[in-house]
């Protein structure tokens, strides 16, 4: 199924890539970024599906662990992309790893990898699953690369703070695996530099006064709190169950995928109008969205608060895309 996409494949494409739990397109747009075509795409999530064909004009396939969505990838492309799911090795999960079914989509990867063996494979997760079960887990994720399908992998953790100038403290860890047979220049790979912070939250927070429904109201029980600590307009706080952080660093803290659903670790910010919730649309911009383009469709709050949480920073994805794309093209 396919419609008027508002992102579009470039007309002039060096390298086809397909787009697992492809979430809402943060790998998608920032591939297409540097020159790729996009020939596969799948992502099981139904509210997440309606995201992206509103912006990129194709309909996800399904469930990637299902023998007939994935028989419809195509046999040969260069670039295999994942932010495989992360609440098995995440703080915020039970971490139960490779335990827990959500934990071995990465041997969906595995096998797809080895059926196809695209030239590069560019991975994203949680910080955590470097550490995850004394450093087990991601033992077995290289051993698989390496040994077993006998690419090149490099990783690193890199903070969209720090390497995209996108004013939100989250830290990410970062596969890239080459096959070094088809990739002859693969070890020249190196991820993108540090750069400057230039953005601040003010150039991504909404100026004007939000709808009603994202402010407190003096009456709220959380009010009282929220008034004596949040005195600043020039940070993100985080609500914490019980108290309220400020941000020291003056930028948003990590967005979570269940930030939509009340309990802890909602941004707040203090504007001329009150103290509000960050909107689904400013946090699809702390993720680093062109907000002037990409389109949020008509869902729930809470579901696009949870896509926003779930997705990659883009810019990010981008800059490491491009040092790919530098060493597909020797």
């Amino acid at each position: 199924m396919a419609s008027k996409a508002v992102f579009s494949t470039p007309k002039k494409t060096n390298f086809t890539f397909i787009d697992l739990f492809a979430g809402i397109g943060g790998f998608r747009l920032a591939m297409q970024n540097v020159g790729g075509k996009c020939v596969y795409s799948s992502e099981w999530n139904k509210d997440a599906q309606q995201t992206y064909l509103t912006n990129f004009g194709d309909l996800p396939f399904g469930d990637i662990t299902l023998a007939e969505t994935k028989a419809q990838i195509p046999k040969h492309f260069d670039v295999l992309c994942g932010g495989f799911p992360c609440q098995a090795f995440s703080i915020a999960g039970y971490r139960k790893g490779f335990a827990e079914t959500r934990g071995t989509l990465f041997f969906d990867i595995q096998q797809i990898v080895e059926k196809h063996r695209p030239k590069a494979v560019f991975l994203e997760n949680v910080k955590n699953l470097v550490s995850h079960d004394k450093g087990n887990t991601f033992k077995i994720i290289l051993e698989v690369l390496e040994e077993q399908l006998g690419y090149k992998v490099f990783h690193k953790v890199l903070n969209s703070m720090t390497h995209a100038n996108v004013p939100q403290n989250r830290e990410r860890i970062f596969m890239v695996a080459f096959d070094p047979e088809q990739v002859p220049d693969h070890q020249n790979f190196q991820f993108p530099q540090a750069i400057d912070l230039t953005n601040t939250i003010h150039h991504l927070i909404e100026k004007e006064k939000q709808d009603d429904k994202y402010y407190y109201k003096k009456n709220h029980p959380y009010y009282p709190e929220l008034e004596k600590t949040m005195l600043k307009n020039d940070t993100v706080y985080q609500w914490r169950r019980v108290y309220v952080r400020e941000n020291k660093s003056n930028v948003c803290p990590t967005l979570t995928a269940n930030m939509g659903a009340g309990g802890h670790n909602v941004p707040l910010i203090k504007d001329n109008y009150g103290i509000r919730k960050l909107t689904p649309k400013e946090c699809f911009a702390f993720q680093g969205y062109p907000m002037d383009k990409y389109v949020l469709p008509k869902l729930a709050d809470s579901k696009l608060y949870m896509q926003a949480g779930n997705s990659v920073t883009m810019p990010l994805v981008q800059r490491i895309s491009e040092e790919i794309v530098k060493v597909l093209a020797k």
